[in-house]
């Protein structure tokens, strides 16, 4: 459970938003184009208006800045190409700092000025205009986070597992290295709210499939020292972490333990990383047992898809190092331009268009590692995982240890969303 007041927060400012932006209807309110298109809510004669709700300054602050910038470079590649439907794609940015009354109210702003969001960073936050998303608004959101309370909605659909299937197959991964076995103990250290929570309910399920005990952590956003955390599972006698919270954490984590003699693998959730780390005094300690779950390809992976964004990436943002946030952010880019394609073929840019294209990729192609399938929103686009290890030799920080695979736990596993 989230802390009482954590919860009130979100729940007051769900309710506010809701109660101060109600709108009358949501038809198309633009017509028909010259072609006998359709289009609503973002879209004009000459442009496509998508919405993007970051953090920038926060505590993902490295992972939404090479996000955003994959999404601008998607953008500019897109428009350079023709666009779409004769249109030009814009994207307008918030920074919501990780904050959720500023997420809130970001969203409040753009929302009636654009198609939809190609990123919305912050599971609590998504929850928390979900229901208004779903009741009145229904623009397409397409949030870099992956919590299961998000599925079941057809307007905010996750793109990758969902954190406690990506967390099944995480365990799994140790499982099948022999690094634990049953009868062991594992920790999980986690952020209160939708993503550790989420990522625990994973834990605990591929612990009662393999028969091994879960000692758990939870920790807040705003705690970066994990000693007193290392200490407990120490004592615990754990063989292994998982640990489902940011790359602050997830460094100081695997640097005390090492400092302290506790040699064991720590295998995290796909924003526990960032390649920025290796540059720290935890860089060894990383390199030598961590581990990350994530439903692409690393940046720096030597696949042709990886490869040419690496390349254009580079090219586009040279001051700027690589990390997977391109990918994430580049691949969900990619994913809401070819549902505006095929809205444009039907003839349908408005929400209700765009929503029903989305329905009919049921074999999506990424160019990352992995195949989409986005034609039932009770369930996430995968359930393969990737497994990747740090190697600063790499760009982007990764290298790939084990291809996109599912557990037969993360198969028969069913989400209570």
């Amino acid at each position: 459970m989230k802390p009482k007041m954590y919860v009130a927060v979100l729940a007051v400012l769900a309710l506010t938003v809701v109660g101060c932006s109600e709108k009358a209807t949501n038809g198309d309110g633009g017509g028909k184009d010259a072609g006998g298109v359709k289009t609503g809510d973002g879209v004009t004669a000459k442009t496509i208006t998508l919405g993007v709700l970051t953090d920038m300054t926060g505590v993902y602050a490295s992972l939404g800045k090479s996000v955003t910038q994959a999404q601008q470079l998607w953008a500019k590649q897109t428009n350079a190409s023709g666009g779409i439907c004769g249109r030009t794609v814009e994207l307008t940015i918030r920074d919501h700092g990780y904050d959720p009354q500023k997420a809130v109210a970001a969203y409040t702003e753009l929302e009636p000025k654009v198609l939809g969001f190609a990123q919305f960073i912050g599971s609590p936050f998504v929850a928390a205009v979900k229901q208004r998303i779903d009741g009145q608004d229904k623009g397409l959101v397409l949030p870099q986070a992956w919590s299961a309370s998000l599925l079941g909605s057809p307007y905010v659909r996750v793109v990758g597992a969902t954190y406690d299937i990506e967390t099944i197959n995480a365990v799994d991964y140790l499982l099948t290295q022999k690094r634990i076995a049953k009868g062991d103990k594992i920790g999980h250290v986690y952020f209160e709210g939708d993503y550790g929570e989420n990522a625990l309910t994973g834990s605990k399920y591929a612990a009662g499939q393999a028969g091994l005990t879960v000692v758990e952590q939870k920790i807040k956003p705003t705690d970066n020292d994990m000693s007193a955390q290392v200490a407990a599972l120490k004592k615990a006698g754990v063989k292994a972490v998982v640990i489902s919270a940011g790359p602050r954490q997830a460094a100081s984590l695997v640097g005390v333990a090492a400092a302290g003699g506790f040699n064991v693998p720590v295998i995290g959730n796909n924003s526990a990383f960032a390649p920025q780390l290796l540059a720290t005094p935890a860089g060894p300690a990383l390199m030598k047992d961590y581990y990350v779950a994530a439903s692409t390809l690393p940046i720096g992976a030597p696949d042709a898809g990886p490869a040419k964004l690496a390349k254009e990436y580079a090219a586009a943002y040279p001051k700027d190092g690589l990390d997977n946030g391109v990918v994430a952010g580049y691949t969900a880019a990619g994913v809401y331009g070819e549902v505006l394609k095929k809205a444009c073929a039907d003839k349908d840019l408005t929400r209700e268009g765009i929503d029903k294209a989305l329905l009919t990729l049921s074999s999506y192609d990424s160019g990352f590692g992995i195949t989409h399938d986005f034609s039932d929103p009770a369930v996430p686009s995968t359930r393969q995982s990737l497994i990747m290890k740090p190697d600063n030799k790499v760009p982007g920080g990764l290298k790939v240890v084990q291809p996109a695979t599912v557990a037969k736990a993360a198969e028969s596993y069913k989400a209570a969303n």
